[in-house]
């Protein structure tokens, strides 16, 4: 299902993801390692959630978490700004044979009822918004008493070797496991949070309760709704 709420720009810390570029990172994002790696994901989210729990991914590109979240039988919506992920999120689930509500909009005015979700999760995106804080309002604001939102990220304190060996689980091939590590370094000097700068940035939301953890490349976190 595809609803397109078509938000009013807003300035954003990367272009948006449109065309080809989007269905280029869709390509990339597809490598057996990585849907591996994403399945794996799907399970530990879905560790301690009820059946058929109310669950959002926010920014889910090319659906491939909201993908394996539905197959664990959860209800999920998903929400991105790019008009294309929207559609190639659509056309996967449809592949997938499982159900996913897609919605084009934005993170920082989500267009859902306070207290409709058990679960926020937003993978590999929050570096690229605009108002961080007011995302982080939002998942909150729309999270249902106890529930949580997952974030994960890149670490601004991953090193260069953390970077190469990233990209190499990732078994792209020469010229795309190049095309991969230039913007990732680029994005993790420009726009990547380091655990200090998220938990500054948590402190500045209503959320009371948060757990960072950081590992190579990759920041966690997980904020909960009291």
């Amino acid at each position: 299902m595809n609803t397109d709420h078509d938000p009013r720009p807003r300035r954003s810390q990367a272009p948006m993801m449109e065309g080809r570029m989007a269905r280029w990172y869709a390509r990339q994002r597809a490598s057996a390692p990585q849907l591996e790696a994403v399945e794996q994901l799907a399970g530990r989210l879905a560790d301690g959630l009820p059946a058929g729990a109310q669950v959002l991914e926010v920014a889910p590109g090319p659906g491939y978490l909201a993908i394996e979240l539905a197959r664990r039988h959860f209800t999920v919506t998903g929400l991105d700004i790019s008009r294309t992920f929207v559609e190639l999120a659509a056309v996967h689930a449809k592949r997938a044979g499982v159900h996913v509500t897609l919605v084009r909009g934005d993170a920082a005015a989500l267009p859902f009822d306070a207290g409709s979700f058990d679960l926020v999760v937003c993978q590999a995106a929050f570096k690229n918004f605009g108002r961080p804080v007011a995302v982080l309002e939002e998942m909150r604001r729309v999270l249902r008493d106890g529930g949580s939102a997952v974030i994960e990220d890149l670490n601004k304190d991953a090193t260069g070797a953390d970077i190469d060996e990233e990209v190499a689980a990732m078994r792209l091939g020469r010229i795309n496991s190049f095309l991969t590590k230039v913007p990732l370094k680029t994005m993790l000097r420009r726009r990547a949070f380091s655990p200090a700068d998220f938990g500054r940035l948590a402190a500045e939301s209503a959320f009371p309760e948060y757990e960072i953890s950081a590992t190579g490349v990759s920041l966690v976190i997980r904020l909960t709704k009291a």
